[in-house]
């Protein structure tokens, strides 16, 4: 898998604002679904994490709004790995329409268990596939 990693979207009406702009918010939800099929390209399945009673949750995520996407776009949304550890990630996501750069983010995310809801070690068969993805500390494309 090569260390950028795209998925495109469509911005559909219930994205958008009165406006039709990409209410802010949506934004995260767009690098949820761009980092769950990163996850799926990686050869990480959800669904065996939650066998083993862990889950991701998102510990920290800091975005810069650059412009605006607005109903109707094509967006790509890239996803860089910029640090693995034993029980978290961190990512550098980015949003783009064409050439333009209308958003990036970095987001951590946690393995917790899901009973505790505690930081716990990524298990060893999705940590394997997830190490196997080349790391770039920088921004990617920026």
């Amino acid at each position: 898998m090569p260390p950028i990693f795209t998925w495109n979207v469509r911005v559909y009406y219930e994205d958008t604002d009165a406006g039709g702009v990409v209410f802010y918010a949506n934004y995260l939800k767009f690098f949820e679904r761009a980092r769950t099929e990163w996850l799926r390209a990686a050869g990480v399945s959800r669904l065996d994490m939650i066998a083993d009673s862990t889950i991701f949750a998102v510990k920290n995520a800091a975005i810069d709004y650059r412009a605006p996407a607005l109903l109707d776009d094509e967006l790509t949304l890239t996803v860089i790995v910029q640090k693995l550890g034993r029980a978290s990630l961190v990512f550098f996501q980015e949003v783009w329409r064409g050439t333009d750069l209308l958003t990036t983010a970095s987001i951590t995310i946690a393995c917790v268990h899901t009973q505790t809801l505690r930081p716990c070690a990524i298990p060893a068969h999705a940590w394997e596939k997830i190490a196997a993805v080349p790391i770039q500390a920088g921004n990617g494309n920026t």
